[in-house]
């Protein structure tokens, strides 16, 4: 049975709340808007829809204070580009533009509802320069406010109805998320520590993961919203993504050794790694946090336990690894515990450094400069007044969509969830509200394509035709005092419609954004400048700057990966090596930094250059130099001149024999790639 379908016959319980609990906020919103006597009351559904996408109460305030502010930056820009170009359109059109490009620019660099924030400021701005030009300057000032008025009611009326309908708060929904990334996580160590051969099941593990730790991130920021327990799940947030992506790391190490050089390991580790993978299942499956640290306890001491006399480097290596792992996975638990119930259980983590990729955001801008451009001079050659509706459209969706993963394909769900809503708004919005009297009426005929609009705004698969299709109905149908029923003014706005999200999608499509191939010239650039600035700064700064930004790009990378060909998933590789390497550097800067001689000094900072180098060199697919005899020379330096423990030296012996492994191993992946080639250039990345 098709989705959409199955979803409207079979529906969730969740899904109809949403739909109940929209509606009623979007018709509070009208109803107040008819009553004040606002001028465009659709502005006050609009905003009371968007608000509610996620119904949380805290992401429900931290995105209406976010529009309010947005709206009220923009109005002051819009005010202050008339005030200077009232007479001239044509630099005033200019100015508007630029700044378009400003807000989209920002919004593609930052997260979460702040993105929302500049969008709204760009619109407002759009909205005063188009609406007011040729007007009075007091006409300036009244649209200004009347804008702040509809989106400011629709907030208010967005945030009562979630606090009084059926409440969620960000706290449960983040506790909910985070038991997905746990358990999920665990079934994907059970996998790689078994070594398993099954890669799609491991893929759909890591995914089924790293999927719920995205949203988990990008929601946590509303939770400080939700009193002052909200920076205490913000920051067990923190660490329950840093923590997930080294347990990936660490693994995805890990059963590369276990997998490709078991020849090289001594049977009782690999079966230590069985145990341990059969206690990650067990874990998985236990009811509650404190049985699945009793779990991950007992794993622990079998791995303590174990007798490591006589051992080889690399035997010793994949051990601690093992360890490595089961502590990650228990202060995954810790975290999990203090996002539930932050007040009990407290946990410290500096935030995430965020990695910004400003050709990406270079390239939104200019694509909604150019498709403001073109509606903008459509509606001047044309001077058609209905052009308000598509100049509104490409500000709107152009600098919308661009955050998002994929867009290409929204705007087409987007696209069709629009034509739909043209035969939708038309019988309700015209044909039966034209025979309509009283609000109570509006609401019933008006409210019934919203409402079923709504209902599948919950699926993901259905999201962006089901969200349009709600869009459009308002702005199709655009209720008010004094509304005009006539098929010429329809015609006008669906005609309307039509040319700005055709303008969108092909804005898109001439200018898609970032390929695979540059991605992954940036993200190596941009990964090795980083593994280089971990020699310069003090261990502290450098492991909160790169586990933040590391973090951050992996998230990403996750969710570009599950887009592309199986046969093109590297990126995520490529994340996970670099964080490997980065979380080594660190390791062997805290054992060697206070090195009592200069030349175990100087050695061990050659080591650092010789993985960032070779890193660099294995992601374009070439076997890396220089870190094998940096090794050797560093390990025949401690054992000429250093006091290193004979315990420690044997451990960083196998550090750098596993590196060099997964260097080689990288090397061949990327060689063998399909469209990637060796290369010996890269791009510039920022951060």
């Amino acid at each position: 049975m098709p989705t959409l379908l199955k979803h409207y016959l079979m529906p969730d319980a969740a899904a109809v709340k949403f739909a109940i609990k929209t509606t009623l906020a979007m018709m509070l919103a009208l109803y107040l808007a008819l009553w004040f006597n606002l001028d465009r009351p659709y502005w006050a559904l609009i905003s009371a829809a968007f608000l509610q996408i996620r119904p949380m109460s805290g992401m429900v305030i931290e995105k209406g204070i976010c529009q309010i502010g947005g709206t009220l930056i923009g109005a002051l820009v819009g005010i202050a580009i008339m005030a200077l170009f009232a007479q001239a359109r044509i630099p005033a059109l200019t100015a508007l533009t630029l700044w378009i490009m400003l807000c989209t620019y920002v919004a593609s660099l930052w997260r979460n509802n702040y993105t929302y924030g500049c969008i709204m400021g760009a619109v407002t701005a759009m909205l005063i320069v188009v609406i007011s030009s040729g007007s009075s300057p007091g006409g300036m000032f009244d649209i200004a406010v009347a804008r702040l008025s509809e989106l400011g009611l629709g907030a208010i009326c967005a945030t009562l109805v979630s606090s009084l309908l059926w409440p969620s708060r960000v706290g449960e929904h983040l506790a909910t998320q985070a038991d997905s990334v746990i358990n999920q996580a665990f079934e994907h160590a059970a996998l790689r520590l078994a070594a398993s051969d099954d890669i799609p099941a491991m893929q759909q593990a890591l995914r089924g993961s790293l999927g719920p730790l995205t949203m988990l991130e990008t929601d946590s920021q509303a939770a400080r919203f939700e009193g002052p327990e909200g920076p205490g799940r913000m920051r067990a947030t923190h660490v329950l993504t840093r923590r997930t992506l080294r347990l990936m790391a660490t693994l995805h190490a890990l059963h590369q050794l276990l997998h490709d050089h078991a020849d090289k390991l001594d049977p009782g580790s690999v079966e230590i790694a069985r145990q341990v993978a059969d206690g990650f299942r067990e874990a998985e499956h236990v009811n509650g946090v404190p049985q699945a640290r009793q779990e991950l306890r007992a794993l622990r001491r079998l791995v303590h336990e174990s007798n490591e006399s006589g051992l080889a480097p690399l035997d010793r290596r994949v051990r601690l690894g093992i360890r490595e792992a089961i502590g990650h996975a228990m202060v995954m638990l810790d975290a999990r515990e203090a996002i539930a119930d932050p007040g009990r259980h407290r946990l410290r983590s500096a935030p995430l450094a965020w990695h910004r990729d400003h050709l990406a955001a270079g390239i939104n801008a200019l694509r909604a400069g150019l498709v403001f451009t073109c509606l903008a001079t459509f509606w001047i050659l044309t001077a058609w007044n209905s052009a308000l509706v598509a100049l509104l459209l490409g500000t709107l969706f152009s600098a919308f969509f661009a955050s998002r993963d994929n867009p290409v394909m929204i705007t087409m769900m987007f696209y069709k969830g629009m034509l739909a809503a043209i035969p939708s708004a038309f019988l309700f919005g015209h044909v039966l509200l034209s025979q309509a009297h009283g609000f109570p009426m509006l609401a019933m005929l008006f409210g019934t394509p919203l409402f079923l609009g709504l209902m599948g705004a919950t699926n993901p698969k259905i999201m962006g035709y089901c969200l349009a299709f709600t869009i459009f109905n308002i702005l199709l149908t655009m209720p008010g005092n004094n509304m005009d029923f006539s098929f010429d003014s329809f015609a006008n706005r669906a005609l309307s419609v039509i040319i700005g999200l055709s303008c969108v999608v092909m804005g898109f499509r001439l200018l898609p954004g970032l390929g695979t191939r540059l991605r992954r010239r940036r993200l190596i650039n941009a990964i090795s400048q980083d593994i280089h600035q971990l020699r310069r700064r003090s261990i502290r700064d450098a492991e909160t700057r790169f586990s933040g930004h590391m973090a951050d790009r992996m998230l990403q990378l996750a969710q570009h990966d599950d887009m592309l060909p199986e046969d093109q998933r590297h990126l995520f590789i490529l994340g996970l090596t670099g964080l490997d390497i980065g979380s080594a550097t660190l390791r062997l800067r805290d054992r060697l930094d206070d090195a009592s001689h200069p030349l175990i000094r100087r050695a061990h900072r050659q080591l650092l250059r010789a993985l960032a180098s070779g890193f660099e060199e294995a992601a374009n697919g070439r076997p890396p130099q220089g870190v094998h005899a940096a090794g050797q020379r560093l390990d025949a330096l401690i054992a000429e001149h250093g006091d290193v423990p004979a315990d420690r030296r044997v451990l960083i012996e196998g550090l750098i024999e596993r590196l060099e492994l997964a260097l080689e191993r990288l090397a061949r992946i990327m060689a063998e790639r399909p469209h990637i080639k060796p290369s010996t250039a890269t791009a510039s990345a920022s951060h």
